[in-house]
This record gives C-alpha cells, sequence and structure tokens, in this order.
C-alpha cells in the first residue's frame, strides 16, 4: 500500500472513503437538483460528519457537500440547508471551522456537537414542505431501528417532497457483535444490535457461529424491515478495502421514487469505476517499478462490463414488453430493467439496449433522437405507431 495508508483515518482518504464520496459527489446533486427545483431549496443531514477536511487538506464528505451546495446555489439559486453533526469533541471543533467557513461565503448549515438524536426533530421541522436527504455514516451501530424509522416517516412519509437516505452499515460491526452470540455473551451489546435493526430475530441467525451467510441475511433482514416500516425501495451496496477482501460495510440506500433508483444505479457505477482507479494509482505509487500492477490484471473495465451486460438488458427490456403490452417507461422498472447489472453498468447501456431491440423488431421505440433522458423512454411495441 502507499505510504500513510495505515495511518489515522483523518490523515488521508482510505480507499472505502473514495467510492463513498465519490458516490455522494454523483448522487446528492443530482437529487438536489431533480427534488429542488419546485422549492427551489434542500435540506441535507450529516449524521456522523466526522472533521469535515482530512489533515491533508483533502474535502471529506462533509465539506464536499457544502462545496455543492455553495455550488448550487450561485448557479441556479438552489437554497439549501445543512445539519453536520458529530459526538467526538476534537473532531467537531474541527468540522466547526471547517462549517464556518462556508457559513461566511453564504452557505446556511449548522454544525452540532453531539449525538444525532439531539437534532432529528429540528431537521424534521426545517424541511417541512422540501426535499430531505439524510447521509448516516456511524463508526459502529447507527440510530436505533424505530428512531431511523421515525424520521422516515410521519411527516416524511409522502412520496412528495421525497426523503432519501444513505446508510453505512457496519458489517464489521455485526461481525464482532454476531460472536457474542455463541461466544463470552455481553447482553448490553446484543441489546444494542437489537435496537439498531428492530428485535431479537437477527440473534438466531448467528446460532452456528459467524459466517459471510449470516452477515449478509441480516442485512437483508434489516432492509426488508426497514422498507416495510417506511415504504421506501432499499439497495445495498458492499464496500471493500481491497477487491479480494470481505466488505467492510453496505451502503444501503432508501428511496420513494422510481428516480431515486436509477440514478443512484447509474452513480454507483460511476463511482465503482472510479474506485479502482484510485486502487491502481495507490498500487503504482507503493511500487512504480512494476510492469504490471495487479489491478490492471484483474479490474473490471466499465466498457467490457457493459457489453457483456448489453444483450442481458435487451432481454429484459424483451420480457418486460410481453408482461407490459401497452408498452413501460423504463425508470419505472429500474430492478427489472438492469437485473443482475445494476449498479456495474451506467444509464447510457439502457439506451443501447432499446436500439438494439427495434433492430431486432421487438419494439417501436427507436432510442434515436428526441429530448427524452434514457430513463424517461417509453419501450412501445413493435405495432406502435
Amino acid at each position: 500500500m502507499a505510504t500513510g495508508a495505515g495511518e489515522r483515518y483523518w490523515s488521508g482518504q482510505a480507499l472505502p472513503s473514495v467510492f463513498k464520496h465519490t458516490l455522494l459527489d454523483k448522487y446528492v446533486p443530482q437529487f438536489a437538483g431533480m427534488t429542488g427545483s419546485i422549492g427551489r431549496r434542500v435540506v441535507y443531514l450529516d449524521g456522523y460528519a466526522g472533521r469535515g477536511r482530512y489533515t491533508d487538506g483533502t474535502p471529506a464528505s462533509a465539506e464536499k457537500i457544502l462545496m455543492v451546495a455553495q455550488s448550487q446555489f450561485e448557479r441556479v439559486g438552489l437554497a439549501w440547508t445543512c445539519y453536520f453533526v458529530e459526538q467526538d469533541p476534537e473532531s467537531a471543533r474541527a468540522l466547526g471551522d471547517v462549517v464556518a467557513e462556508y457559513v461566511a461565503q453564504g452557505v446556511t448549515a449548522l454544525a452540532h456537537r453531539g449525538d444525532v438524536q439531539d437534532v432529528l426533530d429540528q431537521v424534521i421541522r426545517s424541511a417541512v414542505g422540501c426535499p430531505l436527504f439524510a447521509f448516516l455514516d456511524p463508526c459502529g451501530l447507527g440510530l436505533p431501528f424505530n428512531r431511523m424509522s421515525g424520521l422516515l416517516n410521519g411527516e416524511r412519509k409522502k412520496e412528495w417532497p421525497p426523503t432519501e437516505f444513505l446508510l453505512n452499515f457496519s458489517l464489521d460491526a455485526v461481525r464482532r457483535i454476531g460472536g457474542h452470540v455463541t461466544g463470552q455473551r455481553n447482553e448490553a451489546t446484543l441489546r444494542r444490535m437489537d435496537d439498531a435493526v428492530g428485535g431479537r430475530w437477527w440473534r438466531e441467525l448467528f446460532s452456528n457461529g459467524v459466517n459471510d451467510a449470516a452477515v449478509e441475511a441480516v442485512v437483508a433482514g434489516f432492509s426488508e424491515r426497514m422498507s416495510a416500516a417506511t415504504g421506501m425501495h432499499l439497495v445495498a451496496v458492499p464496500v471493500r478495502r481491497a477487491p479480494t477482501h470481505k466488505p467492510v460495510y453496505d451502503l444501503i440506500f432508501g428511496s420513494r421514487k422510481a428516480h431515486g433508483l436509477w440514478v443512484f444505479g447509474d452513480a454507483v457505477a460511476r463511482a465503482t469505476q472510479a474506485w479502482w482507479d484510485t486502487l491502481e494509482e495507490v498500487e503504482v505509487e507503493a511500487d512504480p517499478d512494476a510492469l504490471f500492477p495487479a489491478t490492471a490484471t484483474i479490474r473490471p473495465v466499465l466498457e467490457t462490463v457493459e457489453e457483456r451486460a448489453l444483450p442481458v438488458i435487451t432481454d429484459n427490456l424483451r420480457y418486460l414488453l410481453h408482461s407490459h403490452p401497452a408498452g413501460f417507461r423504463v425508470v419505472d422498472h429500474t430492478r427489472a430493467v438492469f437485473g443482475e447489472f445494476y449498479g456495474q453498468v451506467r444509464e447510457s447501456v439502457v439506451r443501447k439496449a432499446v436500439k438494439a431491440l427495434h433492430q431486432q423488431g421487438g419494439t417501436a421505440t427507436t432510442g434515436v433522437g428526441g429530448t427524452k433522458r434514457t430513463r424517461d423512454l417509453v419501450v412501445l411495441p413493435p405495432t406502435a405507431a
């Protein structure tokens, strides 16, 4: 690894953070642009904001969002109200300094030292009538299940104005706490996990010890329960330190809007490519004399993945047309359109798939020209005018 990769987290951006921050960069501004155009305002919550900036001067997630907020207000008049919360005193002081810089430049933002639960009611009041995005990135377990579902329900239950979230669900914490089920039990720790996932149901999954299947089942069970409690669509994206490593956490995204799922999947594909690029740069820096960095030999080139995905997505469109003979808008069936390639390929592949299906005589939709975004394409039966 490159020099400094083993230093304390805030000395520089680690590889998992590259993916996470790139995903925020590529998705959150689009969320604000898509949803904030009506009232010209959006509310953003970062519940575990850290210092806001790495000690090497690189912006962390909080400063990246502040930069977006400042830019969108100056360019299009979209006003952000930002809440950044951090409990650690030293990190909170550093965060407060970063936030103050942007407040002085006209950004509406609050840095709060304490627990994110302290500000939830204030955030909900502030977001009445406008979109809300919550980024929850705890080190370990985060909000209790009931508190989180409460944030997403009540005033935020409606489809409009939209509410979305991105949650760091720590798999390392699940593995560690899962070991208490059959090992040396710490009942207080087990109860904290109960609170986080919405009950004791997860304990049975570890009755035979800690294994990957049990960890994955906890993520799936949490997602199913949160989806049922809030009426939201949830998708989980695993994040690794290296390609052959187990995931250290899943980023769980929640939205009630079809457009949110579509744009998020496209952002995941682009963030993944950036992660691979950074990993290769790190390897070259660590061993500049290597003829072929290991990453270069194993990385999935995005264009190659999209070539494999094209016939699969074309068949998915054909199958959907059989199920919806009058035609359908692709964004309304995001997961079915992308199938196994959701989050792995960009949305441009879908337009190519529509064109391919048209050439095969499977749809009257050409996929050529027009002003429609790819996600708003309507796939019509071949006999349609």
